[in-house]
């Protein structure tokens, strides 16, 4: 896991990163633990009737890898997640190979506010999403 880093230390324009691959298990254990049992993630031949033409992630399961990076490595710990936006540009597929990467966008100092672009990536480089989030160096 990262290591405690001051808000001092933490500089615009600095990135951090972590991958995944996106597992049967995931998606199942996802949909137990979030409740959201749409076919499209856990059924096969609805899901080949679909754009789709076979299961796709959860998007918020995707999208959990940013706070992976977020409470990990860049801020690190003791960083509290305030807000996420985020835009779903792409499926992400059991077997793909996700990365997940913040940049330092801004630094408001009165109040130990950071605001990071956001983007998760699959093993082609194809943006899976995007967005920004805004969380509090402790």
């Amino acid at each position: 896991m990262g290591a405690e880093k001051r808000y001092e230390e933490i500089m615009i324009g600095e990135k951090a990163s972590v991958s995944k691959i996106i597992t049967e298990s995931d998606i199942s254990g996802f949909a137990n633990i979030s409740g959201d049992y749409n076919p499209i993630h856990l059924n096969a031949e609805y899901a080949s009737k679909t754009r789709f033409k076979k299961r796709i992630a959860h998007g918020m399961l995707t999208s959990s890898l940013i706070s992976a990076v977020l409470g990990t490595q860049l801020p690190g710990e003791n960083t509290l997640y305030l807000s996420q936006n985020v835009k779903f540009l792409a499926p992400a597929y059991i077997g793909d190979h996700l990365t997940a990467t913040v940049e330092v966008k801004e630094k408001r100092d009165e109040k130990k506010i950071i605001i990071l672009n956001t983007i998760v990536k699959n093993q082609l480089g194809n943006e899976i999403l995007a967005g920004e989030a805004v969380v509090k160096k402790m």
